[in-house]
């Protein structure tokens, strides 16, 4: 990544300005990159012969682009010249307050808007692929088989631009400790939520000579 691509601000459209808690709003592109890199599953949501879809998928991403992965067959990922929308969410916690009201979520967002490139070129595909592979377990690309020429053309890639996209983010207690409910004598406060991976469980089928190679014992060692 360089300098100055991670020090560059988010785009401000109308599609990209909050207008509600703008304060939990960021601007850095940083701020996009870190929330890209929290998480693996984003959700595409694209218009279907006017009906709207929203699809969960992998993905990946480098300074510039989001990867997205699937098959030829789906619909979702054919329509050319389409806007689409991703959103990618991050839970951190809930935050229970004195009131219904006031009780919240502790997360980070990104959304993400453009028309996406279907990567046609093999040698773009594969190395999106690399990508998302290595986003979501570092290693397996250089472990696994690579894929096939026949897998190859099975298998559709978008390229999604950088270019429009906005991040929210919330943090910390309620909102409601100045407030009347205060004098309710109720708990109040945060409860984190932190995911890990688990140890590796290996295929029913595997000899049991065969080992998990070092990089998912390493992602599965990797603390919270």
């Amino acid at each position: 990544m360089s300098e100055s691509t991670a020090a560059g601000a988010l785009s401000a459209t109308p599609r990209t300005t909050l207008r509600r808690g703008r304060d939990k709003g960021r601007v850095a592109r940083e701020d996009l990159y870190a929330v890209l890199r929290a998480a693996f599953v984003c959700h595409l949501g694209v218009d279907v012969d006017g009906v709207p879809m929203v699809v969960p998928t992998v993905y990946g991403f480098d300074d510039d682009r989001l990867y997205l992965h699937g098959s030829v067959a789906s619909r979702s990922l054919t329509g050319p010249g389409a806007t689409v929308c991703v959103t990618v969410t991050v839970v951190d916690g809930l935050v229970l307050a004195r009131s219904m009201f006031e009780h919240s979520v502790n997360y980070r967002s990104a959304m993400i808007y453009g028309t996406p490139q279907v990567l046609t070129d093999q040698r773009d595909k594969l190395d999106a692929l690399r990508i998302v592979s290595e986003h979501v377990t570092p290693g397996q690309w250089d472990y696994a088989r690579r894929p096939s020429p026949k897998e190859l053309a099975a298998t559709t890639m978008l390229a999604l631009p950088l270019d429009e996209a906005s991040v929210k983010l919330r943090s910390g207690p309620p909102d409601d400790a100045d407030s009347p409910d205060a004098e309710l004598g109720l708990w109040a406060g945060e409860l984190p939520l932190r995911a890990s991976w688990q140890e590796p469980v290996s295929d029913p089928a595997l000899s049991p000579a065969v080992p998990p190679p070092p990089h998912v014992l390493a992602l599965a060692a990797r603390p919270a």
